[in-house]
């Protein structure tokens, strides 16, 4: 597993920020390039046993020795454990958030062993146990972490009106370190 160094990815995320103090780039007016503090230990641990899981490595050390959030893709990183704060709307991302932390959700088993392309017809609540959403990609389009079954660890992308849910990083480290060298 590949190691993160907090004060580099915070001096990307704020030189990141001196580029585009307009926040044109897509999902910079929600997260507005802030990191919240890292987790601690216990918090993470707290977590993990009220939901009966144990998080991907990748995704564990990040929240642990980076942040909570919300500085990402899309419109960021969901945190962890404590909500995103009341916005004057509501966003269906907040509903995502709430339905990941219903009891057993998140240790279910992953219904997939295959990527769904295209058009999906299924329910997505049917499609996502064993996944936390980590972003909003706008549009009803969502990046889940597997959590369970031989797939932990990859993020999918759900997109059920056109992409289907499909892998798109085969770990976190690869998928939030791509967004940092993007510019």
């Amino acid at each position: 597993m590949e190691s993160w160094d907090e004060g580099e990815v915070r001096a990307r995320i704020r030189e990141m920020a001196a580029r585009a103090p307009e926040r044109a780039r897509f999902g910079a007016d929600t997260h507005r390039y802030e990191l919240a503090p890292p987790l601690p230990e216990a918090e993470i641990r707290a977590f993990e046993e009220e939901h009966g899981v144990e998080l991907p490595a990748e995704y564990r050390s990040f929240v642990a020795e980076v942040g909570n959030g919300p500085a990402g893709p899309g419109h960021g990183l969901m945190p962890l454990t404590v909500p995103r704060p009341e916005a004057d709307e509501e966003w269906a991302v907040d509903d995502e958030w709430k339905e990941d932390r219903l009891p057993g959700r998140l240790a279910a088993p992953f219904p997939l062993t295959e990527p769904l392309p295209g058009r999906i017809d299924i329910p997505t609540d049917e499609l996502t146990p064993g996944t936390l959403m980590l972003a909003d990609e706008g549009c009803g389009i969502y990046m889940r972490l597997i959590l369970t079954g031989p797939r932990a660890g990859e993020l999918w992308r759900i997109d059920p009106d056109w992409g289907g849910f499909v892998p798109v990083s085969p770990g976190f480290h690869a998928w939030y370190t791509g967004w940092l060298q993007r510019l």
